[in-house]
């Protein structure tokens, strides 16, 4: 009897061990305002679109920096999984970029348009 009460309470300790990681890595995800992530070997890039020009696009990030991204002919641009021109940005454009860093530079190898700032806002 003594065995099975250690089993089962070493299991209860495990999962009450893994649920409260999750949780701590599920507040840390929605607590931490997110500028770029790695992935791929590439930064992450989320925010609104403040400048467009034909070299590089400026994006103030979630956390409110403002990054500029290069921009050059092997970027790709996508709204809703299908493919855009960049001529289609705007300013007020929420964007996810994935940009491959080199010094102090980004260059962006894909942009992704969501909904613009503008249209999420509330009409009267």
């Amino acid at each position: 009897m003594n065995r099975n009460m250690k089993t089962t309470c070493g299991a209860s300790q495990t999962e009450g061990l893994r649920a409260r990681l999750g949780l701590a890595l599920l507040l840390t995800l929605l607590l931490t305002p997110v500028m770029a992530m790695a992935h791929d070997g590439l930064e992450h890039v989320r925010g609104t679109i403040t400048k467009i020009s034909d070299q590089s696009v400026t994006v103030t990030t979630t956390a409110g920096k403002t990054v500029e991204v290069l921009l050059d002919a092997q970027t790709a641009y996508a709204r809703a999984d299908k493919p855009i021109q960049k001529s289609d940005l705007k300013p007020g454009d929420r964007v996810l970029i994935h940009a491959a860093e080199k010094g102090t530079t980004l260059t962006a190898h894909t942009v992704a348009v969501g909904g613009s700032s503008s249209s999420t806002a509330k009409k009267p």
